[in-house]
């Protein structure tokens, strides 16, 4: 079982910057995906961005692509969101995510352990 628990959330104005960490407890193994979903108000869980556990594949959205950089720490089972140049649309409640596959985290159906989520919100 791993247990996936965020931090780092909160209000930031419009073009500043927060980093976000999810601390994994249990075993996270080579073979698997981590990475961050988010959800704004009113609208479906999106796909945010990934990492291959293993090192060697990371995967960004498009509305994210140039700002934000997901990050791992095996030793420490931590993984980090380093968001830049943040907008008001950015603003949702952000959520740690693993997958049992080294091929990418699919879709929210294809998630194997949610964190309960951070919020994040972006002023204009």
């Amino acid at each position: 079982q791993v247990r996936l628990v965020e931090s780092g959330g909160g209000l930031v104005q419009a073009g500043g910057s927060l980093r976000l960490s999810c601390a994994a407890s249990g075993s996270i193994f080579r073979t698997y995906t981590m990475g961050w979903f988010r959800q704004a108000p009113g609208k479906e869980r999106e796909f945010v961005a990934a990492i291959s556990w293993s090192g060697g594949d990371i995967y960004y959205a498009d509305s994210v692509k140039g700002r934000f950089a997901v990050s791992g720490d095996g030793a420490k089972n931590t993984m980090y969101l380093q968001m830049n140049s943040l907008k008001p649309e950015d603003t949702a409640v952000y959520y740690c995510a693993a997958r049992r596959s080294n091929i990418g985290l699919g879709g929210p159906g294809s998630v194997d352990y949610w964190g309960k989520g951070t919020l994040v919100t972006v002023s204009s």
